[in-house]
């Protein structure tokens, strides 16, 4: 790991910070994509039924 010096805090928690957003925007695309598969599930077998 490259010497920092002063700034190692501030570049540091901006990789935590970044790190973190990261996992929760993939978290909330997985959480939508189980959503909306639901949701077209849900639609096939209304067709389905009434087809």
């Amino acid at each position: 790991m490259p010497d920092l010096g002063k700034y190692a805090d501030a570049v540091l928690s901006s990789y935590a910070v970044s790190l973190v957003l990261l996992m929760v925007l993939v978290w909330l695309s997985v959480r939508r994509s189980k959503r909306i598969k639901a949701q077209l599930q849900d639609i096939e077998m209304k067709v389905k039924r009434n087809g």
